[in-house]
Formats: C-alpha cells, sequence, structure tokens
C-alpha cells in the first residue's frame, strides 16, 4: 500500500504521479555509475558498544542509521535501535562523543551510555521509529524527521505503510509532540509513504524539505514546502528534483542538510543497483528552495567484509552529516548491523560534484 486519506485522496496521487512520470523522464543523465569513494573509514560502532540506560534491555540486538548532530566539540548520535527478534521494532538513541576523538578513530571508553529519546506511541508508528534526520531550530528546539511504520485507515480500512513523521523534543530532548505529514491539493489530502527526508530551511512554521514520497511504487528524490503547525505539504510545491538512473531501482536522500552558505545546502543521497542491490552514496548541493546544484557520482560505496556482510548486505545508509572545522563527517549506518563514521576534507567532497547551476 503507498499511501493513506480520506475520500478524494487519489486526486493527490494522480496529480504525484504525473509529476513522476515526468521526473523520470527529464531528471536521468545526471550521473554516471563510477565509483570514486573518497572517504576515510574512521571506526565502526556494534550493538554492544551502546549499553541504554532508560531501558530493561540494556543492550540491543541491531544498532545503525543514526542521525547525528555537532553541540560544540560533541558529536551527538541518534542511533536506530531493535530489541525485538521477531517485530524488528526500532527506537531512536542517543548518544555522545568527543568530534576530536572521531577524528582520531576512537569514542573512549565503551560501551557509551545511551538514552533512548524516541519511541512508538502512535498507531501510525506502532512498527517502529527509523531512521532519525535532525535539525536544530534557531530556538534550541530539535526537530526529527524519522519514518514512522505502522498502521492507518485507507477509506474503509487500515493498511500498513510508512509515514514521513515529526518529532519535536526541546533542549533536554524530550518529545513535545510528534504526528505525520499529508500532502494537500485543495480539498484533498493524501498522506503517501514517505520517509528520507531532512529540513533544509527553517522560517516561522514553514520549512523546505529535500523528501521522497513514494508514489506508486517508484522512488525519486522531491523537494518540497511544508507546514510544520499542519503538518501538510502542499501539492503543488512538491517537486522531483532527481530520479534513478537506468541501473538503478530507486534512490531517496540519506542525510541531514550542511548548510555551506545562504544559498547551498550538501546533503547526502543512495542509489540502489539493479545488478548487485548495493546501497551506494553520493553527495548534492541543494538552494535553499530544494533546487538541485550540483550532484556527484557514488562517492561512499561498501567494501570490506564489515560494509558488506550483515542484516542487508551490500548497504551503506545515511543518516548523520556534520561538518566540523574543515572535515565532513558522515554518520552511518551499515549493512543494518552496524554505525560507521567516514570522513573527508571538505574541499576533497567539493571536488566531486559536478555543477549544473549556480
Amino acid at each position: 500500500m503507498s499511501g493513506s486519506g480520506p475520500p478524494g485522496w487519489k486526486t493527490v496521487e494522480e496529480a504525484l504521479w504525473a509529476k513522476t512520470e515526468r521526473g523520470l523522464k527529464e531528471l536521468r543523465g545526471l550521473r554516471k555509475p563510477e565509483i570514486n569513494d573518497v572517504f576515510e573509514r574512521k571506526l565502526y560502532l556494534g550493538p554492544g558498544d551502546f549499553y541504554v540506560v532508560n531501558y530493561f534491555r540494556r543492550f540491543p540486538i541491531e544498532a545503525f542509521n543514526p542521525g547525528a548532530a555537532l553541540d560544540g566539540d560533541k558529536l551527538l548520535i541518534f542511533v536506530r535501535l531493535v530489541f525485538e527478534f521477531y517485530g524488528y521494532v526500532s527506537s531512536v538513541g542517543l548518544t555522545e562523543v568527543k568530534v576530536d576523538d572521531v577524528l582520531e578513530g576512537r569514542v573512549g571508553r565503551t560501551p557509551l551510555p545511551t538514552r533512548i529519546v524516541l519511541w512508538p506511541k502512535e498507531v501510525w508508528e506502532q512498527l517502529g521509529c527509523e531512521d532519525p534526520r535532525v535539525f536544530r531550530a534557531p530556538d534550541g528546539r530539535w526537530l526529527v524527521l524519522y519514518c514512522g511504520r505502522g498502521y492507518y485507515w485507507l477509506e474503509d480500512k487500515m493498511v500498513r505503510t510508512d509515514a514521513l513523521a515529526l518529532a519535536e523534543m526541546d533542549e533536554r530532548f524530550e518529545v513535545l509532540r510528534r504526528g505525520y505529514f499529508s500532502v494537500r491539493k485543495g480539498d484533498a489530502i493524501w498522506a503517501p509513504s514517505n520517509r528520507d527526508s531532512a529540513i533544509l530551511t527553517l522560517s516561522g512554521r514553514e520549512a523546505t524539505l529535500a523528501t521522497r514520497p513514494v508514489v506508486r511504487g517508484r522512488k525519486l528524490c522531491w523537494r518540497a514546502r511544508a507546514d510544520l503547525e499542519a503538518l501538510e505539504m502542499p501539492e503543488e510545491h512538491l517537486e522531483p528534483v532527481m530520479a534513478p538512473e537506468d541501473w538503478e531501482s530507486h534512490m531517496g536522500w540519506s542525510t541531514n542538510a550542511v548548510r555551506l552558505s545562504k544559498d547551498e545546502y550538501l546533503i547526502g543521497w543512495h542509489g540502489v543497483s539493479k545488478t548487485d542491490l548495493a546501497y551506494r552514496n553520493g553527495l548534492a548541493v541543494l538552494s535553499a528552495d530544494g533546487e538541485l546544484l550540483a550532484v556527484s557520482d557514488y562517492t561512499l560505496s561498501p567494501k570490506g567484509m564489515f560494509e558488506e556482510y550483515g542484516d542487508r548486505c551490500m548497504t551503506l545508509f545515511g543518516d548523520g552529516l556534520v561538518l566540523y572545522k574543515d572535515i565532513l563527517i558522515w554518520v552511518g549506518g551499515v549493512c543494518d548491523a552496524c554505525v560507521g563514521i567516514f570522513t573527508v576534507e571538505l574541499d576533497k567532497a567539493m571536488e566531486t560534484l559536478r555543477w549544473l547551476k549556480g
């Protein structure tokens, strides 16, 4: 099932499908199937490296796909935790390490004290809170976009889908409110399956997003405007900006965005190969409105046993990207099995980009 909504939701779906078809025709040919892996492997953190301090099970069975943010000289890691063998239900735990330690390939003493800050509470996230992307608001709030896996009413039946969810947290990481986004077109509204999204800019209650709604099973990279109070995206402002190439089954945004200048935001993306099913990553620069300004080929690709073997083999995946001095730090999931931390000098990362505009 691709989404949920009241009667009339098909009007929204049809409008987005027309844009999807156009994007698949017009947005291919921007990238090549080439790998220029510029990132240095710094360290890996497995499930045993996270000690949960506020739950009766102290160690997860899996820890991966972490969001990340900087707080002074500390790297905050918002790690996706799984304790359930059968349901694979996820929560989000928070731990912190010194950035300088990370750059030296260590995190000090492990296991790292980790506090669960986001866990399923609503029916639309009953199957898990997954893959957080973190944004610090000017007033100190933390805005966390994540995938809420759960159940929705679609007309007269309940279906399972993924929601693009927002958790608003205070400075102590206590959840103030949570909810999921819908797309509105006039009086019609639809909540498509969505995840892999990041906040680019925030002005009052309106945000510009890089987002990834799924329309009739097709997965492209989009830009959008969103009302964070109403949790709605106007359909007229949703536009695809990147499409999977011929050799890819699908793609999506991989990380939060890092501001480079007033109108340039660096973000990671992933593409999934049709030949070996590997998740590989690249970089892109978006404008403040989400327009694609520059894009690379693959700059981070699985290599070696740690990155090739796990619950989802051959997978490197978001979710955290931070800039510390002149070093770009990618904090990502590895094979749905552990956390990997990768670094590259910003100048070297920027050299991989082909500029389309600007």
